[in-house]
């Protein structure tokens, strides 16, 4: 059975005797989280007790805690480790404050409970780190599956994955498209967001935060401004919530809004967004056109390329702390700029019919110290589309 990296990640924090803070695995909607954790336990030779909300006739507070008080159990007096697994872990109300009590009460007391704690729903799980976790916890990032996983795992070929994408819960479909379809728009899209994010904020407009979701498939790579956005959605609600909503959408792994790259904070918070799809099967899946035609056009073939590399870079981001931005001046912009601490690289994709004209040169002129980094195309020193998203090409010097 394919091992994804985070296995091994797993595995490293499970075996470790002085570090006390719980795992918990981000990840999003079926993409083999119960299959990773299981591979970790296996692989890290623990004493452990996995449980699931999924399985439980009542999962409130108390089940939680009578859970917990059986790894507790399984310590026999503290005298061994043993690793609680909650999977699903968001389904229960008040989850967050009752895991932080029995938490501290172990670190207090010196009994060797190890959580990890996971859920498909990585909106819900970052409400509850952010209201009562904080200090208490180590994000182990799952993002949708890269190429070179699913090249690996199925034997995709470059084209299949820029069409289907790297969705583990789909790839038993993709012989029949239109069932393909039909089950990443019902099974995957819709309870995204009208479980993970309509049940759990007050979106004042849920039409608009689903009307927000199909444009950004339909203009993922493209800059447009708010005003813009409300202009296509036929809205007349303000900037706010708009941005509100994308930033939700961002939290559930489906859409994001890339900033422009500035210098300075304040004119990068007031940018126009690029959209960018955190997987090209959502562009594909919520579209009416088949793989011939997003392939073998030029120019949807170049969006599909661009935001595929977007996404590897979003995925990439998350596990490694990075940021992702764009540029422009006037009509010159680059498709991709990523930050790490001091290190600054420039990103130009080729992947069908460009348009625009390329800024790079500007952009290396305003910052000398930048890696050049060119995706497909012919110029000298250019990788390919697949050597980019196979993760062979270093991103900073």
């Amino acid at each position: 059975m394919y091992q994804r990296n985070q296995v091994s990640t797993l595995v490293q924090r499970l075996v470790e005797d002085t570090v006390w803070t719980m795992q918990i695995i981000v990840v999003p909607r079926q993409t083999g989280k119960s299959t990773m954790i299981a591979q970790a336990l296996s692989a890290a030779d623990v004493i452990s007790h996995y449980v699931s909300a999924d399985d439980a006739a009542n999962p409130n507070e108390s089940w939680i805690e009578r859970e917990w008080q059986v790894a507790r159990g399984m310590t026999r007096n503290g005298s061994r480790k043993v690793v609680l697994c909650i999977d699903e872990v968001q389904k229960v109300s008040g989850w967050a404050r009752q895991v932080k009590s029995l938490f501290d009460r172990d670190r207090m007391n010196g009994t060797p409970v190890r959580a990890v704690l996971s859920g498909s729903s990585s909106l819900l799980l970052h409400k509850g780190l952010e209201d009562s976790l904080m200090g208490r916890f180590e994000l182990i990032h799952s993002p949708h599956w890269s190429y070179a996983e699913c090249r690996d795992a199925f034997g995709f070929s470059l084209d299949q994955f820029l069409y289907f994408g790297g969705y583990l819960g789909a790839a038993a479909l993709v012989a029949d498209k239109q069932r393909w379809k039909a089950y990443v728009r019902d099974a995957i899209a819709e309870p995204t967001i009208s479980k993970d994010v309509l049940e759990m904020e007050d979106v004042r407009k849920p039409a608009l935060m689903r009307a927000l979701f199909r444009l950004g498939c339909a203009y993922s790579g493209q800059e447009l401004s708010y005003t813009k956005i409300l202009g296509q959605l036929q809205d007349r609600g303000n900037t706010i919530t708009v941005a509100h909503c994308l930033d939700l959408l961002g939290k559930a792994g489906m859409l994001s809004a890339l900033p422009k790259f500035s210098d300075k904070e304040v004119a990068k918070r007031r940018s126009s967004p690029r959209l960018m799809v955190h997987n090209t099967f959502l562009m594909t899946a919520m579209s009416d056109r088949g793989p011939e035609e997003f392939l073998a056009r030029g120019d949807l073939r170049g969006h599909l390329v661009e935001s595929a590399v977007g996404a590897y870079l979003i995925a990439r981001s998350e596990c490694e702390g990075f940021e992702v931005m764009w540029w422009r001046e006037g009509n010159k912009e680059v498709d991709f700029v990523i930050r790490s601490e001091s290190a600054l690289t420039a990103i130009e994709v080729k992947g069908g019919a460009e348009s625009g004209q390329s800024g790079m040169a500007s952009f290396l002129d305003e910052h000398p110290e930048a890696k050049r980094l060119v995706v497909g195309g012919a110029d000298a020193g250019a990788c390919t589309v697949e050597e980019s998203l196979a993760g062979d090409v270093e991103l900073f010097y």
